[in-house]
């Protein structure tokens, strides 16, 4: 039997996990600035100890409603191919160990960003814990993916005019 180690959160009521290995640390809210046209789940940018860091709101890419007003989200710290990057989550939870007897496969009714983004879930006592694919929640599709009128191109000719 093997087990693996996942950092827990809870989104919109839903406990998730991301591979201990992936996490760097935990924080609380951490003050941003908007990013003008990204997509809507780009929260936008924090300062983290001089680097700048893209925060990605997990309410936002999950498809869940936004938090009521005066809610501050946790900052969940992930390392990625691409450089570190805040996971903006309601809760923090604990390190959970789960063993891989308990995983299942998602159902073939999953669908959506869900199908795309959750691994599958453990079944633990009274609840399941559903591993995110961390690269994957970061890698935001294009504003156009979203619904927004695509860009309109420009054609030029370089050709000199008689």
């Amino acid at each position: 039997m093997s087990a693996a180690q996942l950092s827990t959160f809870s989104v919109n009521g839903y406990l998730f996990g991301a591979e201990v290995g992936v996490v760097q640390e935990v924080i609380r809210y951490q003050p941003m600035t908007r990013v003008p046209l990204a997509p809507a789940a780009l929260a936008g940018l924090i300062n983290l100890r001089g680097q700048v860091i893209t925060a990605v709101d997990l309410r936002r890419r999950l498809g869940f409603p936004d938090r009521a007003a005066g809610e501050l989200p946790m900052d969940v710290i992930v390392r990625t191919r691409d450089g570190l990057v805040s996971l903006l989550v309601d809760r923090i939870g604990d390190v959970v160990e789960v063993d891989e007897a308990t995983f299942e496969e998602p159902p073939e009714t999953l669908l959506g960003v869900g199908r795309e983004l959750i691994r599958g879930a453990y079944k633990l006592d009274h609840t399941l814990l559903l591993p995110l694919d961390v690269q994957g929640v970061v890698e935001l599709p294009p504003r156009a993916a979203q619904g927004s009128p695509p860009r309109r191109r420009c054609s030029y000719d370089a050709r000199p005019h008689p």
